[in-house]
């Protein structure tokens, strides 16, 4: 059986965050979105300047998944002024789990979600939250799973059409590591 490993990543992995990101989204996403808008998402959030500006915030970290040496997924999370909404500056935002199509099934997104519950034993929040597609069922009961409910909407847009995303928290006491 093939060794899955977790690696934080750095800007060294930057072409495999990019890579990833942009085969994962459009997996996802393109069958429910416009070529146009789908494009236009992916050059603003994948270009090589964003990436490396998310990569070199202290506030937010990306953690790469491995099939043997094959990346085939990333987690990134953000921390105080880096989330996407300052909900509470003490929480921790789940901002993408992407896994590649072909690796769903496989426990990648379960590996991540453990991996964020390791690292608010370390770092104190108030709690974790993340926002996913009202229509990404799959995820949806992949977090209800873990243990996150629905707590709010926000506007998540994709090139010009506007989607409602559901916010899901999951409230973690943080126990400090003695």
């Amino acid at each position: 059986m093939p060794a899955i490993t977790l690696k934080k990543a750095d800007l060294n992995d930057l072409t495999s965050i990019q890579q990833l990101g942009q085969q994962t989204f459009m997996e996802t996403f393109a069958s429910e979105n416009t070529t146009e808008n789908i494009a236009q998402y992916l050059e603003k959030s994948f270009n090589t300047p964003q990436l490396t500006s998310e990569l070199q915030n202290p506030e937010s970290q990306f953690y790469l998944a491995f099939w043997d040496d094959l990346p085939i997924g990333y987690l990134k999370i953000n921390f105080g002024q880096s989330q996407t909404e300052v909900i509470d500056q003490k929480a921790l935002e789940v901002q993408r789990i992407y896994v590649l199509k072909e690796y769903h099934g496989k426990k990648i997104g379960q590996l991540f979600i453990d991996q964020v519950f390791k690292i608010v034993q370390q770092k104190p929040v108030t709690f974790i939250w993340l926002g996913v597609w009202e229509q990404n069922h799959r995820a949806i009961a992949f977090y209800t799973k873990n243990g996150f409910s629905t707590f709010d909407t926000h506007v998540f847009t994709v090139g010009n059409d506007k989607q409602t995303d559901l916010l899901m928290k999951h409230t973690i006491a943080y126990q400090a590591v003695e």
